[in-house]
C-alpha cells in the first residue's frame, strides 16, 4: 500500500528551483521512502505541528502532511525553511 504524492503550488515552485541532482534525490526519497512509509519523517512541532520533515540536503528539507484516509502525502515545501 503506497501513498500518492501531491504538491502544493509553493512546493512545485520550490522543486523548479532545485538543482537537477537535488530534484532526482527528491524523487527517490518521495518514491522509495515517503510513499511507502510516510511516518519515516521527523514529526514537527510548534507552528508546523502535524507536519513531517525529511532531510533533502544539508540546508533543504521536504515538509509534508499525511492524509491517511485518502492515502495521500501532500508536500508543502521542498526547500529550506531557514531564511532563504
Amino acid at each position: 500500500m503506497t501513498y500518492a504524492i501531491r504538491f502544493t503550488k509553493q512546493a512545485a515552485k520550490d522543486v523548479k528551483q532545485l538543482t537537477p541532482k537535488l530534484r532526482q534525490k527528491l524523487k527517490e526519497i518521495l518514491r522509495n521512502r515517503v510513499a511507502v512509509d510516510p511516518y519515516v519523517g521527523k514529526p514537527l512541532v510548534g507552528e508546523l505541528k502535524g507536519y513531517y520533515s525529511v532531510r533533502l540536503s544539508y540546508r533543504d528539507r521536504i515538509v509534508y502532511s499525511i492524509h491517511d484516509i485518502e492515502l495521500v502525502v501532500v508536500v508543502i515545501r521542498a526547500r529550506t525553511h531557514y531564511g532563504e
